[in-house]
């Protein structure tokens, strides 16, 4: 059974920092990628960032962009997302995602890409 567990969520003010963290456990075969997607009340899922297991490639929204670091933990086998300059748009429910097998060029954002899902984690950023 696989699972995939966020945690770090929470409320923070504006200008403020957040690191989100998730794990991943029980793939049949190896995780390929991992990724950050959140949801905003009343909007679709998007793509925050991912990067590749062995750390060599890492991909960000525009959004995103010099304010937030995707990482991982390989030895603890934990993926880090460090939310900084926070602001409110950037509020929503945050999941953590494993992808298996090879992601198509170009698309890497993109929430199909992505298998395995966590239960998601709130990220609420106040005015």
């Amino acid at each position: 059974q696989v699972q995939v567990v966020e945690s770090g969520g929470g409320l923070v003010q504006a200008g403020g920092s957040l690191r989100l963290s998730c794990t991943a456990s029980g793939l049949e075969f190896d995780v390929y990628a991992m990724g950050w997607f959140r949801q905003a009340p009343g909007k679709e899922r998007e793509g925050v960032s991912c990067i590749n297991w062995s750390g060599d490639s890492t991909y960000y929204a525009d959004s995103v962009k010099g304010r937030f670091t995707i990482s991982e933990d390989k030895a603890k086998n934990i993926l880090y997302l460090q939310m900084n300059s926070l602001a409110p748009e950037d509020s929503g429910m945050y999941y953590c995602a494993a992808h298996v097998g090879a992601l198509v060029p170009g698309h890497h954002l993109e929430t199909g890409q992505f298998e395995y899902w966590g239960q998601g984690i709130p990220v609420d950023v106040s005015s």
